[in-house]
């Protein structure tokens, strides 16, 4: 059952709003700076809201509910996406027009989101590997070294053999080496996404993580320290058009890792593991929530989503750290670490929320009508559990707090008009 006291409290909040510019400029909010709202919300993208470039008729109906007659959002709102292939002022005015709401960059995280906290690695060589604007992308999250995939590979033309038509022709007699003498040399690794040509990338990372950055030597299987890998979005699947879900990036890793393993005989290790289900992003969205009500707290963040493996067990394990760290004393307080090794933030990521309710809508990846997921008897096993190899198998993570069947009846308990 849906708590009373929330719709309770946001008919009190209503009779002093305002509709307010807060510290993210350009959100335009209902909320008072002396009556905060107690409640925030995070919404998947893929699978909740769209399939594919389609919207899904429930969420045109449930942003009616979630707006006032000027079109400002009656409650904190953010869009958590594990896409990373554009800038978030582009998905922002994407979902601007498709959702007939408007919606500012500030209110998009993006699975690479977290990566402008990584400041230790902004000024190291990073080699980008994904599809879309990857440069600019990287730069505007400080990177301040870009190498992309194609430049490597036109760097080294004969390391890409697959595709015969587009395949170097050696010179006889040539030996191997750059075309160009000023080529960056990687000393980092960041997979924004699933690229285009999976056996050029997986081809060209492999040459970089056996070499240490240098493909124009040998492998050696036996390097002491791997170059640091840091990846963004861990979906082995999602929602488009089609009747069964397509492969995401966590699938082109799963590859990868795959391939390091058999030619080293080692496990490839991460820097840190981002976008959803991953803590710090969560904690990022909480941040950008708290940005729309004057920094205030939040009492309760909910997070809708499609997929048990990601947008559930994301947000059931990040309301387990909000109960570890109502626990503690201020003082003690510290930022949610991504999976991976610890990274140094900013005071402004701590978490303030009391809890996170996880709502499962059943328009995407998840499908009440599949014989596994219908079936309530049968567990989750090692053998279903279709998540990334660092995911820990915990059944209670993969509970959601309510199972709905699509957005609109996900927004019944905070999308009533004020």
């Amino acid at each position: 059952m849906w708590c009373r006291s929330v719709l309770q409290s946001l008919r009190l909040m209503s009779t002093s709003r305002k509709v307010s510019e807060c510290v993210c400029s350009r959100v335009r909010v209902c909320v008072s700076p002396v009556c905060p709202h107690q409640v925030g919300v995070l919404f998947d993208v893929d699978g909740v809201l769209l399939r594919g470039g389609s919207v899904i008729p429930a969420a045109h109906r449930a942003f009616r509910k979630l707006v006032d007659k000027n079109n400002n959002f009656l409650l904190p709102v953010v869009f958590v996406t594990n896409a990373g292939s554009c800038q978030r002022h582009h998905k922002a005015t994407q979902l601007s027009q498709l959702l007939e709401v408007q919606i500012s960059p500030e209110q998009v995280v993006l699975s690479y989101s977290p990566l402008q906290m990584f400041k230790s690695f902004h000024e190291k060589c990073v080699l980008v590997s994904g599809q879309g604007p990857l440069t600019d992308i990287a730069k505007s999250l400080g990177f301040q070294k870009v190498l992309t995939m194609e430049q490597l590979r036109e760097g080294f033309p004969l390391l890409d053999m697959v595709d015969h038509n587009r395949t170097a022709r050696p010179v006889s007699g040539s030996c191997f080496c750059p075309n160009s003498a000023c080529l960056l040399v990687a000393t980092a690794i960041i997979l924004f996404g699933e690229p285009i040509r999976w056996e050029t990338n997986l081809q060209l990372l492999i040459d970089v993580l056996l070499t240490d950055g240098n493909p124009a030597s040998v492998y050696d299987h036996q390097l002491p320290v791997q170059l640091p890998v840091l990846s963004c979005n861990m979906d082995l699947v999602w929602m488009a058009e089609a009747p069964s879900p397509r492969f995401g990036h966590g699938m082109f890793v799963l590859c990868l890792e795959s391939v390091y393993k058999k030619l080293t005989g080692r496990e490839l290790q991460y820097e840190a593991l981002l976008g959803k289900p991953s803590l710090l992003t969560y904690q990022y969205a909480e941040r950008q929530l708290r940005l729309q009500n004057y920094n205030h707290r939040l009492s309760t963040i909910y997070a809708v989503g499609d997929n048990l493996m990601t947008d559930i067990y994301g947000a059931n394990l990040y309301s387990r750290y909000l109960a570890q760290q109502q626990a503690l004393t201020t003082p003690n307080k510290v930022v949610a670490q991504p999976m991976g090794n610890p990274v140094k933030t900013g005071d402004d990521l701590l978490s303030s929320a009391a809890e996170c309710r996880s709502i499962l809508v059943c328009t995407g990846v998840y499908n009440p009508c599949s014989p596994m997921q219908h079936d309530q008897s049968s567990p989750i096993t090692e053998a279903t559990f279709c998540a990334h190899r660092d995911q820990v198998l915990e059944s209670e993570l993969v509970e959601p707090h309510h199972v709905v069947e699509d957005v609109e009846a996900a927004v019944l308990p905070f999308g009533t008009k004020l």
